[in-house]
């Protein structure tokens, strides 16, 4: 009997034990619009792997890939709500409530990966990032997307005018709307999740993306041009709901923050180690790569001037005279 009601005792114990383990440890829902073994995604995933190790367990991460939680915009209501802990996405999307993030997608800002990271990982993007945070989120770390290439189903991009009556799906955002007419081309706002069957369907002609978001969406079934223009660079903000951030203890905290520096670093040397196999990949696939000649990046570059004098107005003299303070620095 005695040995009975010990062992009654002992289930109880360790029942009573597993649940108070359940209880501490946190979940952290963990969103990208980016397909699994992207650069991104690989980011993400080392931040869990990360996280959990240095935590003790207490801590578990879940990646959400290839938009399954939901576009960018979803994300970020979701992570102002406190439904959703954390997302990657591309800086630029932040212009529609911080609107210094506006500079971020300002062409042909970055001419290296080089100078991105001057920028990002100093004060210029730390105070950026600041700013996120009487808007309900708090930005941890800066990944890459890289640089952008345009890619069409119609004809091979040899010239500036080529682009002309093109209809480009663009990230929905004013800048990229501006630059793309600026082309005279017809630009579509809209969500990365639709992009491959807006393409598939006919519905726009062309996109622009890094090479390792163009292979990794499959795009090169439904795109058979690209060309090499390097006219944007993404910063990719790793941010967290400030909501689930203020619960969080202090070594949680850190933990997080130290995680996501450095699977921040970590992704970065993935993206960029694999742009060049990528290319040669998606030409194996199908796909015709043209490089634009140094005379056409240039006029590329004169097109832009106008958009670029009409977004400083709206982003601000200051901020992008701070920014390009830090590339100039960066470049000597």
């Amino acid at each position: 009997m005695k040995r009975t009601f010990f062992k009654s005792c002992l289930a109880l114990a360790l029942v009573a034990a597993f649940g108070v383990a359940q209880a501490q440890t946190k979940t952290i829902k963990f969103a990208n619009q980016n397909a699994k073994g992207h650069p991104i995604v690989m980011g993400m995933d080392k931040f869990a792997e990360i996280v959990e190790k240095n935590s003790g367990g207490k801590l578990k991460v879940n990646v959400y890939p290839a938009g399954a939680l939901g576009s960018d915009q979803a994300n970020v209501s979701a992570l102002q709500g406190g439904t959703l802990e954390m997302a990657s996405m591309n800086s630029g999307i932040f212009a529609s409530i911080v609107k210094d993030f506006e500079v971020y997608d300002f062409p042909f800002l970055f001419g290296s990966p080089k100078e991105a990271d001057a920028v990002v990982d100093g004060p210029f993007g730390q105070g950026l990032h600041k700013k996120l945070e009487d808007k309900g989120l708090v930005g941890l770390a800066y990944y890459e997307l890289g640089f952008r290439q345009l890619t069409n189903s119609k004809r091979p991009i040899a010239k500036v005018e080529d682009i002309a009556g093109l209809k480009l799906r663009v990230i929905p955002n004013p800048i990229n709307v501006d630059w793309v007419k600026a082309l005279d081309a017809n630009p579509t706002p809209l969500p990365f999740p639709e992009l491959y069957a807006a393409l598939e369907q006919k519905a726009v002609d062309g996109q622009e993306n890094p090479v390792a978001t163009i292979r990794g969406a499959k795009l090169f079934e439904v795109q058979k041009f690209m060309t090499l223009t390097n006219h944007q660079y993404n910063p990719q903000s790793v941010v967290i709901s400030k909501k689930f951030w203020d619960t969080l203890a202090a070594d949680e905290k850190k933990v997080i923050a130290d995680a996501a520096i450095e699977s921040a670093k970590y992704q970065r040397e993935q993206s960029r180690t694999a742009a060049a196999s990528i290319l040669d990949e998606l030409k194996k696939n199908g796909m015709q790569v043209t490089e634009l000649a140094p005379a056409e990046v240039a006029k590329l570059r004169e097109k832009m001037k106008p958009v670029i004098a009409k977004h400083t107005a709206g982003v601000g003299e200051a901020t992008v005279k701070a920014v390009q303070a830090e590339v100039d620095k960066a470049r000597k």
